[in-house]
C-alpha cells in the first residue's frame, strides 16, 4: 500500500471515531432565561399636577420590573431625557402633555402625564398700590394663595428696565380684558399695559404733564375707553395709543364699566352717563349717583348715592332702587375706584365718611332687610383705604384693605382682612408694613 494511503485511511478512521463519540455527546443548547417585561407598581400613579413658570416638579413612575429598561420622556414628540426620573421646569404657562415610556426585550409600558403650568402671577392677585407721592413712584403688589405672601414691586422687577415715575404721579386703577393688565395713574403718570400672566410690559402712554387718567375698560379686542379728570378718551388697543375726547361727557370721571351694549361712566358733575358702546353717543344719565361699579350675576350694574343703591339693568337700563340706610359717598376730592363690590347674587359696599374709609360693610341679598346691619366689621382701630374692598370669586371671599386709623405712620400698618363672602366671618389676615397706600385689588376672574 501507498504510505500516502496508508495514513489516510487511518486519520479517516480516527475521524469516525470522533464523529460518533460527538455524536453520542450531543444536546440542544438551553435558551436564555426570559426578561420580564417592565410593569408599573401596584397603587395609583400621580398623573397629573399643577406648578406656576419658574418652578419644577419632579415625574418619578413606580416601577415593579426594570431590568434592562430603556427610558423615553417625550414633549410634543421631542425627547427631552432619558433618564428613570424627569425634572419638568416649564417656561411658559400652558398645558403639558409629558409621555414616559419603558421598554425592554420583554416589552414596553407608557404612561401620560397632564401638567397645568401657571403663570409667573396667575396663582393670587395683584394689589395697586398709590405710592407715597413725592417720595416714590406707585408700585404693584402680588398676594400669593399658596404661600399667603405679598410679593412687593413685581412690575419692576419683571420690567427692570421700565419705571411708573414720576413719583408726583398716583398709581390708582388696575383692570384685566383679555388676558392683560391695565394699570392707570393719576397726576401726570403714564397708562401701563401688560401681559396679566407674565407681567412682560406691552405698550404704554407715556407719563405726561397734565396727564390725569383714572380708570380703563375695554370696549372690544381693538378699543377701549380711559376715564380722566376731564371727560372720558378712546384707546386703541393693538397697538396701545391714545385717540381723542368723546363728546358728552365733561369734567373729572372716574369708574367705568362696560355691560352689554352700554358703558357706564361715573362723572362728578352728573352722576352716571351711560354711552352706546358701538357709537359712544350719549343714551342716559343717572344723577346723584356718587360711586360704582359691580355686577351681579344676572347681569345687573350696581351703583350707589346719597342713600340709596341702584341696580340697572342693561339690556333694558330700568332701574331698581333700595334704600341703603346710611350716606354712599364719592372721593372726587382724592379720587380712587368705587367702594363696591359684587358675587354672583350678593352687593358688598362700604360706609364710608365724607374724608376717609370706614370700617363696616354691608351686603345686599337682594331682600331690603339684608341691609340693616353691618355683614363684616373691621378689627378695632383700622379702617379701609382706597377702594377698601373686592370680592375674590376664586375664593367666595370679600378681601378688604385696611390700615391703622389716624394720620402719619397709621398709613404704613397695613392689613389684609380675608371676610367669607356667605356669612361675613373672618377667614384670613395679613399684616404688612410700609407706606403702599393700596388703591384696588385686581383678580384675573372678576366677580
Amino acid at each position: 500500500m501507498n504510505t500516502s494511503l496508508k495514513y489516510w485511511a487511518v486519520f479517516a478512521a480516527f475521524a469516525g471515531l470522533l464523529s460518533c463519540n460527538s455524536d453520542d455527546d450531543f444536546s440542544e443548547p438551553e435558551p436564555p432565561p426570559s426578561i420580564a417585561p417592565p410593569s408599573f407598581s401596584e397603587g395609583d400613579q400621580q398623573l397629573s399636577d399643577t406648578l406656576t413658570v419658574g418652578g419644577t416638579v419632579t415625574l418619578s413612575p413606580r416601577l415593579k420590573e426594570n431590568n434592562g429598561v430603556i427610558y423615553t420622556w417625550t414633549i410634543a414628540d421631542e425627547v427631552v431625557s432619558t433618564d428613570s426620573i424627569y425634572a419638568f421646569g416649564p417656561e411658559e404657562r400652558g398645558d403639558y402633555e409629558i409621555i414616559f415610556s419603558a421598554q425592554n426585550d420583554g416589552g414596553e409600558i407608557s404612561a401620560v402625564y397632564n401638567i397645568y403650568t401657571l403663570g409667573g402671577y396667575e396663582n393670587g392677585f395683584y394689589i395697586v398700590n398709590e405710592g407715597w407721592m413725592g417720595h416714590g413712584t406707585g408700585t404693584l403688589s402680588f398676594y400669593r394663595y399658596d404661600t399667603g405672601a405679598v410679593e412687593d414691586s413685581v412690575f419692576v422687577k419683571r420690567n427692570p428696565d421700565k419705571d411708573l415715575l414720576p413719583t408726583t404721579s398716583t398709581l390708582e386703577y388696575g383692570t384685566i380684558f383679555n388676558e392683560e393688565l391695565y394699570l392707570v395713574a393719576k397726576v401726570g403718570g403714564p397708562v401701563v399695559v401688560a401681559d396679566a400672566y407674565s407681567l412682560r410690559e406691552k405698550g404704554r402712554i407715556p407719563a405726561q404733564g397734565g396727564n390725569d387718567w383714572r380708570a380703563f375698560t375695554g370696549l372690544d379686542e381693538s378699543r377701549g375707553l380711559l376715564s380722566s379728570g376731564d371727560g372720558v378718551y378712546t384707546l386703541s388697543l393693538n397697538p396701545v395709543g391714545l385717540g381723542g375726547k368723546i363728546n358728552g361727557i365733561e369734567g373729572q370721571t372716574g369708574d367705568m364699566i362696560k355691560a352689554g351694549n352700554y358703558v357706564f361712566v361715573l362723572s362728578a358733575a352728573e352722576g352716571v352717563v351711560i354711552l352706546n358702546a358701538v357709537t359712544l353717543k350719549v343714551e342716559k344719565t343717572i344723577p346723584g349717583i356718587q360711586t360704582g361699579f359691580a355686577r351681579t350675576g344676572d347681569g345687573k350694574v350696581w351703583m350707589a348715592g346719597k342713600t340709596t343703591l341702584t341696580g340697572v339693568d342693561p339690556e333694558t337700563l330700568n332701574i331698581e332702587e333700595v334704600e341703603l340706610g346710611f350716606d354712599a359717598y364719592g372721593s372726587w376730592g382724592a379720587w380712587h375706584p368705587g367702594s363696591i363690590a359684587a358675587s354672583a347674587t350678593e352687593v358688598y359696599i362700604a360706609k364710608n365718611s365724607a374724608w376717609s374709609g370706614g370700617s363696616d360693610i354691608y351686603r345686599y341679598t337682594g331682600n331690603a332687610g339684608s341691609l340693616a346691619t353691618p355683614f363684616a366689621t373691621l378689627p378695632e382701630g383700622k379702617v379701609m383705604y382706597g377702594s377698601g374692598l373686592r370680592y375674590d370669586p376664586n375664593t367666595d371671599r370679600v378681601v378688604v384693605h385696611a390700615v391703622d386709623k389716624g394720620w402719619g405712620n397709621s398709613f404704613s400698618r397695613n392689613a389684609l382682612y380675608f371676610y367669607n363672602g356667605q356669612n361675613g366671618g373672618l377667614v384670613d389676615e395679613k399684616t404688612y408694613e410700609g407706606y403702599y397706600f393700596p388703591a384696588v385689588s385686581v383678580f384675573h376672574k372678576e366677580g
